[in-house]
């Protein structure tokens, strides 16, 4: 019998220390989520690791970072060079938040920071007529709830990128680029235990101006709708 490759992860950066020592890793967060889907491979370019070669591994996640895609950190780039080779070569990936804006990015779309700034909390998502019969939103209510943290956003889509989702904030909640490349600005992965810290760390204070702590803490919940798009895309492999 033929082992099954394994789902690769790209952790792009640890969280920060208070985060880190509440909630753990993102890989971990991943892990929880998906549940008991068979291996799972974690490289971390922002450490320096290599970025496995095509056939190693059945289809990638990319995460979400401290960092932003507009810094353009060297460990960044080079992992935006190895996205277009593997998508080149119909490798299936799935990003999230900053792996959303990273793909955009390596694609020919426009990151940069959103003109009204930083959306935090349990947020909803609106999905478009074009998420009618996409596979991995298949079935989900038009309206769901997701987890959201982030101050840079897709502007500018890459030519022929498709959006299937938005919220009132960012229209480009939910872009597919091909039938095996999709990516999702907001976090599949966070439970709420994750978002609550998240709301209330010292970190995210930048983020968090202006905002109603107390407001966005008591509307954390459950996103099962968001776990489950990244629960399909790793079914799909």
């Amino acid at each position: 019998m033929t082992q099954k490759l394994p789902l690769l992860l790209v952790q792009m950066g640890h969280p920060p220390t208070d985060i880190r020592r509440a909630v753990g890793e993102q890989p971990a967060w991943f892990s929880a989520a998906l549940g008991d889907v068979g291996p799972i491979s974690v490289v971390c370019p922002f450490e320096g690791e290599a970025l496995p070669a095509v056939g190693t591994f059945s289809g990638a996640v990319i995460s979400g970072s401290w960092a932003m895609v507009t810094e353009h950190e060297a460990w960044s780039e080079r992992t935006a060079e190895w996205l277009r080779g593997i998508i080149q070569a119909g490798v299936p990936v799935l990003g999230v938040c900053y792996g959303h804006q990273l793909m955009a990015y390596a694609l020919g779309g426009v990151v940069d920071y959103h003109p009204k700034g930083s959306e935090v909390g349990q947020i909803a998502v609106t999905l478009n007529d074009a998420a009618l019969d996409d596979p991995l939103l298949n079935g989900l209510p038009k309206t769901f709830d997701t987890f959201l943290s982030h101050e840079q956003s897709v502007l500018e889509l890459p030519p022929g990128a498709v959006v299937l989702g938005a919220s009132h904030h960012d229209p480009h909640q939910i872009i597919r680029y091909s039938p095996y490349v999709f990516s999702v600005q907001f976090h599949p992965e966070f439970s709420a235990p994750v978002m609550n810290k998240i709301i209330t760390s010292r970190s995210e204070r930048v983020a968090m101006k202006g905002k109603d702590r107390d407001a966005l803490l008591a509307a954390v919940n459950d996103t099962p709708f968001s776990r489950a798009i990244l629960q399909r895309f790793v079914a799909s492999l």
